[in-house]
């Protein structure tokens, strides 16, 4: 099931277990998984996007490879708040994504995510050649950290 809210998201997941937070490309889906008590967020692997078909493949592989209980993807927006064709893009995924597993799936808006691990991987003095290899799992890496802060402001207040 899709969320919109992360209230209901946090909702539908058992209490302990690790989720993945997906920065989905064009050409490529970077992944990261959280821990099973969702503190931290990993930055794991890079899948290259062929189709649909064999792209949920991979992911629904690493799925119950690791034991995921639940698929945050970043949704694009504009800078503006609004959604185009890469959003959409993101959302029709994900609307084919749930056809073949049960796993709860949110969004978290990843506008600048990926200027944020540019910035971190440049800090870290990363080579040009590297940073394009980890770049997208780094930006999905952020997307699942603000995703796993959110849940724990949400569980903490509640």
């Amino acid at each position: 099931m899709i969320h919109e809210d992360m209230i209901a998201f946090g909702a539908s997941l058992p209490r302990h277990g690790a989720l993945a937070g997906l920065d989905l490309g064009t050409k490529t889906i970077g992944v990261a998984v959280s821990d099973g008590m969702r503190q931290v967020a990993s930055p794991i692997t890079v899948i290259r996007r062929v189709k649909f078909t064999l792209d949920a493949q991979a992911l629904l592989a690493l799925v119950q490879d690791r034991a995921l209980v639940g698929l945050v993807l970043g949704l694009p927006r504009n800078m503006d708040g609004s959604e185009g064709p890469r959003a959409q893009a993101t959302r029709a995924f994900a609307r084919n994504l749930i056809r073949l597993t049960d796993l709860p799936v949110t969004y978290w808006d990843e506008r600048l995510s990926t200027v944020a691990a540019e910035r971190a991987l440049l800090e870290g003095d990363t080579s040009r050649k590297r940073r394009a290899e980890v770049i997208d799992q780094v930006a999905a890496g952020y997307i699942l950290q603000g995703a796993l802060d959110r849940l724990r402001y949400i569980s903490d207040r509640a």
